[in-house]
């Protein structure tokens, strides 16, 4: 089986025949509570690379972060380095024991995350405009919290299980005030 494995990964350039499981960061500090850090203002700067790793596009979110109980609302403002902006509110909801849905406008269907230790992930089908059409994509986010105001973000891509780019994120925190 590994032979196979190997064999597949090396013919399809795909990303392995085993995935880590959120359970291999249950032990890991600080604990990411969604609802502490996803709470005010925080900025991200990010960049989206193509599959050979080139650099197509670079961004800064601006994200005004509130909970309301069990639900929480990001609303994130993007300005990309070309100038063009895009906003997009995602809706929480935390459904215990580590998980999470969410929705937002482009969204298909619902995101589902999961939390422990200090990562999260989130799988979601993002609706992608490109060139004039919609394209319905894969989004496979890791998130780890470094500190009580740095985050982490890797996404990966993928359409039909081919990976198409990845998305680089790095959140920051403000100072309430």
């Amino acid at each position: 089986m590994k032979r196979f494995c190997l064999l597949f990964v090396a013919l399809f350039g795909l990303w392995g025949c085993s995935t880590v499981d959120i359970d291999d960061y249950r032990a890991e500090k600080p604990v990411l509570e969604l609802r502490d850090y996803f709470n005010g203002t925080l900025d991200a700067w990010g960049m989206f690379q193509d599959r050979s790793g080139k650099v197509v596009k670079r961004f800064h979110v601006l994200i005004e972060a509130s909970w309301q109980g069990e639900v929480g609302t990001l609303d994130e403002r993007f300005t990309y380095s070309d100038g063009s902006t895009q906003r997009r509110v995602w809706t929480l909801t935390r459904l215990g024991d580590g998980r999470y849905s969410g929705r937002a406008d482009d969204v298909v269907g619902e995101a589902a995350g999961e939390a422990a230790g200090n990562a999260l992930r989130w799988r979601y089908v993002l609706a992608l405009p490109v060139d004039g059409k919609v394209y319905k994509v894969d989004f496979d986010d890791w998130m780890f919290l470094m500190d009580d105001k740095v985050m982490l973000n890797r996404s990966l891509m993928s359409k039909f299980g081919f990976r198409l780019g990845e998305v680089t994120l790095s959140f920051v925190k403000r100072a309430p005030g």
